[in-house]
């Protein structure tokens, strides 16, 4: 038999025949395990890029020559494509074998969702289609789909909605017209779902990273960067590559359900952060946010100066003076910020006349006045001093986060101060009033709008993290907890305990 042959849709039945005896030998003896990494031949595979060794066998040897060659037909008339099931499929979860738990070279079973490595006579998938009489899979990073055992392509348009939805995908003019859609989608399993809107898996005490992630899909420039894929093809580093996943996943309109689960994104926070957040475990959203900012940028930049769309977005600059006790000398320095604390003063002591503990409230007036150049901070570490600060650079991206918990050595203590802030046309001259102006010929605006707001309810321990945040479409504003997600009023953002938030600047 020769080494490589050509085989066309019109196959005599005499060729069928024979095909058809040689599956069912296979069939008869169960294939052999997958060998181990580093065992048999020694053969070693480089990374997910590339598939496996198994891949490139064919069933045709070229005796004498001692070599594998291979052919794959590629057909549009496959006859199981009606055992597809779209509603067990679920592209969200790690990409694992479900028998020898390896990442390289794993496929989907598109009849029962579930995960195998390879396709050659010794993979799990080709056992599975012997085993379960399910024939279509999907390469989970070629995304081609094959039919085993008999192991050809398949070519069929009819499959397009499930690469879209295993990689979501979007052009730039797709991304341009994100904020100015109003429609609903419909997911396959029949709910109803607002692209950019969609609820979040609370996968074990995770709604800390939820209300992050939420908060972050508002912001515009950071959200188009993470949309189109080329634009950090170059960045090796997994947790940009699953952020962006994610991002992608939350803003397709043809998903085959209305909620998204972060999984991926989560196995990838845990590694980078060497378990400092992890899932099982509650964590503070703002050390959260600080980190993965932080973490992103250093992923993304080039080089060690250079900028990131995340400094793009949010950073600021500081001018800080420092004085210490019995010196005259001032230090005088500048820091850039990604976002601002800011201090609430402490809550009463005593109980009104009803017995009941007084919530004070506090305008974001009083609080920003810390930045103003002027107004004194003391401070005890690392040394004794006072400091004065003054925002000299604004950002895009104003963070701003209400300083709420204070931990000693028996337990963790919340203000419950009431901030009163602006949701629309925040003059953020008017609270810093030595925020330097623009150089001519920019036209850059002060004024900023709110477009998400953290709260926290209940006791310090116990309690929970959820998220208003503002669909710019139609400037309706969204309560957001994990996967419930519900239509509120303007007014209700205002009476929650805020507990960050990110004000966009207005355009001129």
């Amino acid at each position: 038999m020769k080494g490589e042959r050509e085989v066309k849709n019109g196959v005599s039945e005499e060729e069928r025949e024979v095909k058809r005896k040689r599956v069912m030998e296979r069939s008869d003896s169960p294939p052999p395990p997958l060998v181990a990494k580093g065992e048999g031949n020694g053969n070693k595979v480089k990374g997910e890029a590339q598939e496996e060794v198994d891949d490139d066998e064919d069933d045709d040897v070229s005796k004498g020559k001692g070599k594998h060659s291979r052919h794959v037909e590629v057909r549009r008339d496959c006859p199981y494509l009606d055992t597809v099931n779209r509603q067990v499929l679920d592209f969200d979860f790690e990409r694992f074998c479900s028998v020898s738990l390896s990442n390289l070279n794993v496929y989907a079973c598109l009849v029962c969702g579930k995960y195998f490595q390879g396709r050659s006579q010794k993979s799990h998938a080709y056992t599975h289609s012997l085993e379960a009489g399910h024939h279509v899979y999907i390469n989970l990073l070629t995304e081609k789909v094959y039919c085993l055992p008999d192991s050809y392509e398949i070519n069929d348009p009819s499959l397009d909605d499930i690469r879209h939805v295993l990689n979501p995908r979007f052009s730039r003019a797709q991304v341009n017209e994100l904020d100015k859609n109003r429609q609903w989608s419909r997911a396959l399993d029949g709910s109803d779902y607002l692209p950019g809107m969609v609820g979040l898996n609370n996968i074990q005490k995770t709604e800390f990273v939820n209300v992050t992630i939420q908060s972050l899909m508002r912001v515009t420039p950071l959200r188009n960067f993470f949309l189109i894929p080329e634009n950090y093809q170059h960045c090796k580093s997994p947790l940009v590559h699953r952020f962006g996943e994610l991002t992608r996943k939350i803003w397709h309109a043809r998903n085959f359900k209305g909620q998204v689960s972060p999984h991926e994104f989560l196995q990838a926070v845990m590694k980078a952060s060497k378990k400092r957040f992890r899932i099982g475990q509650q964590s503070d959203p703002v050390e959260f946010m600080s980190w993965l900012l932080n973490t992103l940028h250093m992923d993304l930049r080039t080089s060690k100066d250079a900028s990131s769309i995340i400094h793009k977005c949010f950073q600021g600059e500081l001018e800080v003076v420092k004085e210490f006790q019995g010196n005259e000398n001032k230090e005088i320095s500048r820091m850039s910020f990604l976002m601002l604390g800011l201090d609430l003063p402490p809550p009463p002591l005593f109980k009104d006349v009803m017995e009941k503990n007084i919530i004070p409230q506090v305008a974001l007036f009083d609080l920003l006045k810390k930045f103003d150049g002027e107004t004194v901070t003391e401070v005890v570490r690392p040394k004794l001093a006072r400091m004065r600060y003054r925002v000299i650079k604004s950002p895009r991206y104003l963070m701003f986060h209400m300083v709420r918990f204070k931990k000693n050595n028996f337990f963790k203590e919340k203000n419950p101060t009431l901030v009163n802030f602006p949701v629309k046309d925040m003059e953020l001259r008017d609270y810093i009033p030595s925020l330097p102006r623009a150089p001519e010929g920019e036209n850059v605006c002060s004024k900023y709008n709110l477009i998400a707001n953290i709260v926290h309810d209940g006791k310090p321990e116990d309690g929970y993290f959820r998220v208003f945040v503002q669909r710019k479409s139609q400037e309706l504003w969204y309560e957001m907890q994990d996967l419930h997600v519900a239509e509120t009023l303007p007014q209700m953002v205002e009476l929650s305990e805020a507990y960050m938030q990110i004000y966009e600047q207005e355009e001129e």
